[in-house]
């Protein structure tokens, strides 16, 4: 089926409900209805939460720092909520405006020349440059590729993310052989886990996107690379037998 004929998952979800309970009892159709609604409803829920809380979070960090008479709050009876993101990426956008240019490039190189004469900031602010420009970069090779690595022993298999090649000294005392960076994400929690070099040889790499297998790690395998094309295989097959179940003549007694 092509991309744009294929049905959002509600309505999978429906058509497979249609077909389930066509057979079930009234307690068991009870239960299926709550549990596609449960489906339907959980995802968005908790993506709502999230960007809400989200924010929620830049208009506190943001809000203090915006002068009382500029507040919406101050000419309505209430706040509007957004106002601090708009304002925080409003300054963003301003100052990469003003950074491309030779006094915005001077200031950033003699503020960061004050940086670097800082014993305990110079080493935070270099490395989370270092990881802000390799994850928004376009030239950025942050995790583009996923792995299966043999860990923790013999015979068990982990995912990793791949990461640069080793560089500087780091390669240079490294075992002969091509070795490659990655990540080990903890599961659930993602933001987690373990980093170590690993010969390229012992990596198996996978053909599946960044995004499905952090959906296979939070889920806890739960959720598998392919189960929304296993789910739309299956609903159309529902869907195909609920309709010929209509068509099938009924016994005339």
């Amino acid at each position: 089926m092509a991309e744009s004929e294929r049905k959002p998952d509600y309505e999978i979800e429906a058509d497979v409900a249609a077909a389930t309970t066509s057979q079930a009892g009234p307690f068991g159709r009870l239960r299926n209805y709550f549990l596609t609604g449960l489906i339907v409803a959980g995802p968005l829920a908790v993506t709502i939460w999230l960007v809400w809380s989200f924010i929620t979070w830049v208009d506190n960090v943001v809000r203090p720092l915006i002068p009382p008479l500029y507040r919406p709050e101050t000419y309505l009876p209430w706040p509007i909520p957004g106002t601090g993101l708009v304002v925080a990426i409003f300054a963003l956008t301003l100052l990469g405006f003003l950074t491309a240019n030779l006094v915005g490039r001077t200031l950033v190189g003699w503020g960061e020349s004050l940086l670097s004469r800082m014993p305990i900031v110079r080493p935070i602010y270099k490395t989370m440059k270092q990881i802000f420009e390799t994850l928004f970069s376009k030239e950025g090779s942050s995790f583009r590729k996923v792995a299966l690595v043999e860990f923790p022993a013999p015979g068990m298999w982990s995912l990793v993310f791949l990461s640069q090649a080793p560089g500087g000294d780091v390669a240079a005392k490294l075992p002969h052989g091509e070795h490659v960076s990655v990540f080990m994400p903890c599961t659930p929690n993602p933001t987690t886990g373990f980093f170590f070099y690993v010969k390229r040889s012992e990596l198996i790499e996978l053909d599946i996107t960044v995004e499905n297998a952090m959906s296979l790690l939070i889920s806890a395998g739960m959720v598998q690379p392919g189960d929304d094309e296993q789910k739309r295989l299956a609903a159309l097959a529902a869907s195909a037998r609920a309709a010929q179940a209509l068509r099938k003549p009924q016994a005339v007694d």
